[in-house]
């Protein structure tokens, strides 16, 4: 057995996610529809402020055709005074004149108003949004936070968010705008002459043909392409949250392939989908192109002109409208695709807020540290991870739990801080149910040092009294003291103010002293212990294990053991195996037990 086993092991048991987008749905056109349904949910609370942002997006593109009728009239009076040798109407230009520089300050008065609404509505969306996922990912339970789960939390926070802001700060307003517009201004058109009004349009029926087919089954599309592209995060974020165990152990082709196959799956995927949509767009990009379509307007309308049917104002007129249509297709469809990732993003975000929280509604307090497990059964999804466990653990007493890879002793462990709750039997501290305990006193009783710590991108000062926000710095120096890291905190630029990440990167040896130092600073009276010094150098093990010696002074631990120098002085074993206790007793009751052989026998290689 070694730690990599052991990190696996704790890796592979963690919760899934209820609503991975892999389990979640196989079915593009229902994961389409689900991401439709999930935007309608997360948008109700600003439903009316898109509403009216649609409506004022309508208003100002109908008023597009305002400009162009100001001039018309004012080619027109232009043009007759040319025609007659004399000056224009300096009043009357001046009026037209007035009118065009009214329409487009009242069209983009509008606009303004519209977008100010959208963005305000954006606003109150995110904090909607973020306040419901802090109250989610509060209230979670702590096994739900995987390297995988995580990865998701960070998406959603920070793409999947960004991708719903799209569509709500711009793109209501836009799409009504590029409806309403190219609609008012080819009306107007056949107002100014039937046969100009087709002329403008002359290419649509052929774009509108191609459209339709290179949009079949679109949504659905999207849907899988979502999907895969989530298998791709999903698996990156495995292989680099694991990348130095792999490297250390020579299995970097193997822990790589899930990436590789993954992204040659996508990528297939979208060259089989996207191929001939190249072709079809091009061709339909070209039906509609300015110069085509300024070509046939310009040419048929001076045909027209000629025979004395239509004007040249009107023909240019016309043409300058026909020329409106490519960007509003090009609007309409950059929007279309913005609503289909809203929509997958909107899903994964209603996922994230679907989580289930872990009940918090006790109002008891321990009064002792001992803690008894009984008949404990848990299991992640179909995989039974413990199976009937029972074991009491006296106060003040040291227990190492040990066991073979997927053994389930990180499982247990785990339960007694309550980052789960058991599908049978209870975990009591105390004689009281943990679940009849609220969190923050809870956390108060149970502290944990892990084997990898986690130190946030704040102050070390914060860092260590992140379990007791009010200490003093005279506490939290005696806490450093303890753990033998005050004389690095002395040596940073700015002491305990020194942020971590910005002005100082800890080694794993530092970082896990500083992790030490905080559980000494909370001091709870039941420590649950994942072997701190089994990714150490020799170095920074010595000054590990003295604080560890120091941290477990008077408490009842519960120590996960991978290696047999872990279990020395232990008061007793717990032997797990495939989620049920095999063996307890004293490390003497316990020495010719099969797997403490093994345990204890030299590895080839460590």
């Amino acid at each position: 057995m070694n730690d990599t086993d052991e990190r696996e092991d704790t890796t592979a048991s963690s919760p899934r996610d209820p609503h991975d987008d892999g389990a979640r749905m196989e079915d593009p056109r229902a994961a389409h529809l689900a991401g439709q349904r999930a935007f309608k949910e997360l948008t109700a609370p600003i439903r009316g402020s898109m509403m009216l942002s649609r409506v004022l997006g309508l208003i100002y593109g109908a008023l597009a055709v305002a400009p162009y009728v100001v001039l018309v009239q004012l080619g027109e009076v232009l043009l007759d005074a040319a025609r007659s040798g004399v000056a224009p109407d300096r009043s009357e230009v001046m009026t037209l004149l007035m009118w065009l520089t009214g329409a487009f300050g009242v069209r983009y008065g509008i606009y303004f108003v519209a977008l100010t609404v959208t963005h305000f509505a954006d606003v109150r969306f995110g904090h909607i949004v973020r306040s419901r996922m802090v109250g989610v990912l509060a209230a979670a339970p702590l096994a739900w936070f995987t390297s995988t789960n995580s990865g998701a939390v960070r998406k959603a926070i920070q793409d999947d968010t960004h991708d719903v802001h799209t569509v709500i700060a711009h793109a209501p307003v836009e799409s009504a705008a590029a409806v309403s517009a190219p609609a008012s201004l080819l009306i107007y058109a056949f107002v100014v002459d039937w046969r100009l009004g087709l002329l403008s349009i002359a290419t649509l029926p052929v774009y509108g043909l191609l459209n339709a087919w290179m949009m079949r089954g679109m949504g659905e599309k999207t849907a899988e392409m979502d999907r895969h592209l989530s298998r791709v995060s999903s698996t990156m974020v495995e292989f680099v949250s694991g990348i130095s165990v792999v490297k250390a152990f020579g299995t970097v082709g193997r822990s790589h392939e899930r990436f590789t196959r993954a992204a040659e799956d996508f990528s297939r995927f979208y060259v089989d989908w996207c191929g001939p949509l190249l072709k079809g767009s091009a061709l339909g990009q070209a039906t509609v192109s300015p110069s085509l379509i300024l070509l046939i307007s310009t040419a048929g309308g001076s045909a027209l002109a000629d025979t004395g049917i239509v004007s040249p104002v009107q023909v240019i007129t016309c043409a300058l409208i026909a020329l409106v249509i490519p960007a509003a297709i090009e609007v309409l469809g950059t929007t279309t695709w913005a609503y289909q990732i809203a929509g997958a993003a909107a899903l994964r975000i209603v996922d994230l807020l679907s989580v289930d929280p872990l009940p918090a509604k006790g109002s008891a307090e321990p009064q002792r540290a001992d803690i008894e497990i009984d008949g404990v059964s848990f299991s992640y999804g179909a995989t039974l991870a413990l199976d009937d466990v029972s074991l009491t653990i006296p106060e003040g007493s040291v227990t190492a739990l040990v066991g073979s890879s997927g053994s389930g002793k990180s499982t247990l462990a785990t339960l007694v801080a309550r980052f789960a709750d058991p599908d049978r039997g209870s975990v009591r501290i105390g004689g009281i149910d943990v679940r009849d305990i609220a969190p923050d006193v809870l956390y108060r009783h149970v502290s944990f040092v892990l084997q990898d710590p986690q130190l946030l991108d704040i102050s070390v000062r914060d860092n260590i009294a992140l379990g007791v926000p009010g200490a003093s710095d005279d506490a939290v120096w005696e806490a450093a003291g303890a753990a033998r890291i005050d004389d690095y905190v002395r040596s940073l630029p700015r002491g305990l103010n020194t942020v971590i990440g910005e002005d100082a990167h800890p080694s794993g040896g530092q970082a896990q002293r500083i992790a030490i130092a905080r559980a000494l600073l909370v001091d709870a009276p039941i420590l649950v212990l994942d072997e701190a010094t089994a990714f150490t150098d020799p170095e920074a093990e010595a000054d590990i294990q003295a604080a560890l010696t120091r941290l477990v002074q008077g408490k009842t631990v519960l120590v996960i053991a991978h290696r047999a120098a872990s279990i020395a002085g232990v008061d007793q074993i717990a032997i797990l195996e495939a989620g049920r206790l095999i063996a307890l007793g004293t490390p003497d009751q316990l020495a010719d037990h099969p797997y403490m052989r093994r345990m204890s026998s030299p590895v080839k290689g460590h």
